[in-house]
């Protein structure tokens, strides 16, 4: 793929390359939205607009140093999914560097020139957008600065580009047996013109691309010298914890803190909009000084119905029609005239994120400055949020990126959460040090912010001949997008697109299908979770087809084939999951085996799930089959860690993972009480990754929601029984 840059004179002061520092050779690429889309198109399609450099920031994407280190800079935070080291295979593989010269840095917070290109003006991780929005860009940057080095040593050497060639960090002149090192290069290669086209290198030819390297990250969070959050020490650094509401909507009515401001080391008690903070030296005296808080809290707006009361209230909402999201041809018409009409109704609870690094940031506020240090996920969001509590210009205001311990969604909350509330503890204690502000895990569970509660009724309509005539869902749950900065771009005539996808874009043959949603408002904070609607449109939609397949006593995976006649990528992964799975041979008395099939972020993933119920009735996941088809495999081994934890995630909100309420309290507090996966409960897993041609796309999120309907279709391959509500009896 060859990439005209278009370089003009009135933009050349904009496109120089530079020394910053004395380290060598710096490049930044800003890459426009509708080059973007364009690239999106596949390999081997000409851009005909150019990306344009830009080296506003000195950093930029790429920097190479006198000590022959390739620093990659990531837009993308680090949260465990393998970023940094899909994003530095780009710009290695383009770069012909030796992978072990590679080093990673978090970009500053400016979406002027880090911005995800999934989201426009934007800086943010999330939608399994990281690889995929970057794919061209760092590969771009990769190019570019291996054309400058080489030129540099073309000049140094007065030879021909042509004659000079670059592999492992060397840029090598084979006639005249010379050789120099990117470092050695680095300053005479910032020099040099910018080229006004570079040529990606062809799938053939990768090095490094769908290859194995090792994690970028795997040495430092091994030894423990990563920096997360709280391994922050800054001088005089202080430590908040806050006593939130004990119910949604309750607000403090008066606090006494002579009891708490008593203990030694307490520096100040303040309250923000969102409760009372202890400041203190550190974790354990602020954690025992807010416990001796007196707070009388204001219940009159609080919420206080429980999860069953909730519930009770979606079923009755879906006895009317509600908001159409899809429809074709004319279902509620075959269903009158079907032959027979099957019927299911689902329920899934509130869900925790549960990451295994709770929520914290450590904010110092001076007259005129504001420094973060966190793991930020959506850096635009946070910054401007930000600004507006502490009262000062988003320019003021400076974000430092940190590795996360995981995020699910979770860190990138619409409203900035924790970070406000962070800012506004150390603005209202008027301390000009750093505050570390550090939930607890209880904090984590009581406060927010959940997956929504959600109440699906579908109805099937099947003819004589065991054919499908007709599908209609009716999905109740909140609205994660209504009130928030996405609400304009992705809730269409009162319909959130994360409420129903999965359901509404269902790529089953089926002739007259109708989506449509009832989208109630509750004051219990809510926001995307791993898979975001996929985690319960994938469970409903799966189940219901294998129930389907089993009154029409039809094959599971032989329904799907009939019906994914136009979805060859769908097809692909079920055949290939099939096969791997040896799907037609039985496995024994008391044992199933169950298939799902979803397409969320682009990517395509199949799983077959075999279960044993035991003679007490309990049952195990014994083995997991997994077929992937995310596009060009960027980071094979990545790709397969992240199709396992996905799939382990899942696996959690079947076996034992819920939020419920009681009188409007959330009634679990740590990982007691909501359960998450156990290492003894994880089952055997297989990935097979299709070899793709086709553009790249996420894996972080698509792993997750066909779990939990291929578990269900196993144990009713086993027992008969169709389960419906998540999570599932202890006991079946």
């Amino acid at each position: 793929m060859t990439i005209p840059f278009l370089v003009n004179e009135s933009r050349r002061t904009f496109l120089k390359l530079g020394v910053v520092a004395g380290t060598g050779l710096t490049l930044g690429v800003y890459f426009r939205q509708a080059v973007a889309e364009e690239a999106a198109s596949g390999p081997g399609h000409s851009v005909a607009a150019t990306p344009e450099f830009n080296v506003k920031d000195p950093s930029a994407f790429v920097r190479i140093n006198a000590d022959n280190t390739v620093t990659v800079i990531s837009k993308h935070i680090e949260f465990g999914q393998g970023t940094y080291t899909g994003l530095s295979t780009l710009v290695a593989e383009e770069l012909d560097a030796d992978w072990s010269q590679v080093r990673v840095e978090s970009a500053p917070a400016d979406a002027a020139i880090y911005n995800n290109l999934n989201w426009g003006p934007v800086q943010g991780t999330g939608g399994s957008s990281a690889i995929a929005n970057s794919f061209y860009q760092m590969r771009y940057a990769g190019a570019a600065a291996r054309n400058m080095l080489k030129s540099a040593a073309a000049q140094k050497w007065n030879v021909p580009v042509d004659s000079l060639s670059v592999t492992r960090g060397i840029v090598a002149h084979q006639d005249s047996s010379r050789s120099a090192t990117f470092g050695e290069l680095a300053e005479i290669a910032a020099e040099q013109a910018v080229p006004e086209k570079v040529t990606l290198k062809e799938k053939k030819d990768f090095v490094l691309i769908g290859k194995h390297v090792p994690r970028v990250d795997s040495i430092s969070k091994s030894n423990g010298t990563a920096i997360f959050t709280q391994d922050i020490q800054l001088p005089d650094l202080l430590t908040a914890l806050i006593a939130h509401p004990p119910k949604f909507g309750a607000v403090v009515k008066s606090f006494d803190a002579d009891k708490a401001m008593a203990v030694k080391g307490v520096r100040k008690v303040v309250q923000v909009h969102s409760g009372v903070a202890v400041i203190a030296k550190d974790f354990w005296t602020a954690k025992k000084a807010r416990d001796l808080l007196q707070i009388e809290w204001d219940e009159s707006n609080a919420y206080t119905k429980s999860t069953d009361e909730i519930f009770a209230e979606y079923k009755q909402l879906a006895q009317k029609p509600g908001a159409v999201a899809f429809t074709t041809g004319d279902t509620n018409n075959a269903l009158s005239k079907a032959d027979k009409v099957l019927k299911a109704e689902f329920q899934f609870p509130f869900l925790a994120h549960a990451a295994l690094e709770p929520m914290n940031c450590v904010v110092q506020v001076k007259k005129d400055s504001c420094e973060l240090w966190y793991g930020a996920q959506v850096q635009t969001g946070d910054l401007h949020a930000v600004a507006a509590i502490v009262d000062l210009p988003p320019e003021k205001i400076k974000i430092n990126t940190l590795l996360a311990g995981g995020s699910f969604g979770r860190r990138a909350n619409p409203k900035s959460d924790y970070v406000v509330e962070a800012a506004a503890i150390a603005k209202a204690s008027s301390l000009s040090v750093p505050i570390k502000l550090v939930w607890t895990r209880e904090d984590d569970m009581h406060a927010g912010y959940y997956r929504p509660l959600n109440y699906h009724q579908l109805q099937a309509g099947i003819d004589k001949a065991g054919n499908i005539t007709a599908w209609h869902q009716r999905i109740v749950g909140q609205s994660i997008l209504t009130g928030t900065a996405f609400e304009s771009m992705l809730v269409i005539d009162g319909i959130d697109s994360t409420s129903v996808e999965g359901a509404k874009d269902l790529p089953y043959g089926i002739p007259n299908q109708l989506v449509d949603l009832h989208s109630p408002t509750l004051p219990v904070p809510i926001q995307w979770w791993r898979s975001v609607g996929h985690t319960h449109t994938a469970f409903s939609t799966e189940t219901f087809l294998d129930e389907i397949a089993h009154t029409i006593k039809k094959d599971p995976v032989q329904l799907r084939r009939e019906l994914l006649t136009e979805h060859p990528r769908h097809l692909g992964v079920l055949n290939l999951v099939a096969k791997k799975s040896n799907w037609s041979k039985p496995l024994g008395s008391n044992r199933g085996k169950g298939v799902a099939v979803h397409k969320s972020f682009d990517s395509y993933v199949a799983q077959v799930a075999e279960v044993t119920v035991h003679e007490n009735r309990e049952f195990t996941v014994d083995k997991v089959y997994i077929a992937v088809d995310c596009g060009i495999a960027v980071n094979p081994d990545v790709i397969r860690a992240q199709m396992e934890g996905g799939m382990g995630y899942g696996l959690s909100a079947v076996l034992s993972s819920a939020i419920t309420l009681k009188n409007g309290a959330v009634e679990q507090s740590n990982f007691d009480g909501y359960q998450v996966l156990r290492m003894n409960q994880m089952p055997e897993v297989e990935v097979h990754i299709v070899e793709s041609e086709e553009n790249r796309a996420g894996v972080g999120e698509p792993g997750t929601p066909p779990i939990a309907p291929a578990v269900i279709n196993a144990i009713a391959a086993a027992t008969g029984k169709f389960y419906h509500s998540l999570p599932l009896p202890r006991t079946i």
